[in-house]
């Protein structure tokens, strides 16, 4: 079986050509943008997104957090064991199930979110400019469209299974 990623004409894996690892250069370098930008701020880029996430949606449920944000359960849940420790978060059981956990936005979270948001969208338009004005909406919208495909807007994402081998039957 060969790779279907990019290859050079004699027959390397050219880094160059890879998504997978444009990909993960264009985070790395968000994240270079988004410390210089937070500066000291109080928030990581993932406790921003479930901070933004609660903000239009008060007391939803962990798992409906989960789907909204594509952070996987056992990430998110330390996450927010972390944030109710700081007073990001509130959290508590719903009466509809006493094993699901509600979670809500503090007012000390609602300033940190404040804080950091400013520092996000100074880092996300420092990224944007590094593209020609006329590519930068067709961008995010082709992220978006990635990001849907791969179940991270609006449903948790599915580890991917091992392939089995199929079994061969014997007549």
């Amino acid at each position: 079986m060969t790779s279907k990623g990019p290859r050079r004409p004699n027959g390397g894996f050219e880094l160059a050509e890879a998504p997978s690892h444009l990909i993960r250069r264009c985070q790395q370098y968000f994240g270079d943008l988004y410390a210089r930008e937070a500066g000291s701020s109080e928030l990581t880029k993932q406790q921003f997104t479930v901070l933004a996430a609660l903000e239009g949606n008060d007391g939803i449920s962990q798992t409906a957090l989960v789907e909204t944000t594509g952070i996987d359960r056992s990430t998110l849940a330390e996450m927010v064991r972390r944030m109710l420790d700081k007073g990001l978060v509130t959290r508590e059981r719903t009466e509809e199930d006493a094993r699901a956990n509600a979670v809500a936005i503090s007012s000390a979270g609602r300033k940190a979110l404040r804080v950091a948001r400013n520092a996000t969208d100074r880092a996300e338009r420092a990224l944007l400019e590094a593209l020609p004005p006329a590519e930068r909406t067709r961008f995010v919208r082709s992220l978006a469209t990635i990001a849907s495909a791969a179940g991270t807007l609006g449903e948790e994402p599915v580890a991917a299974k091992p392939r089995r081998k199929a079994r061969r039957r014997h007549n």
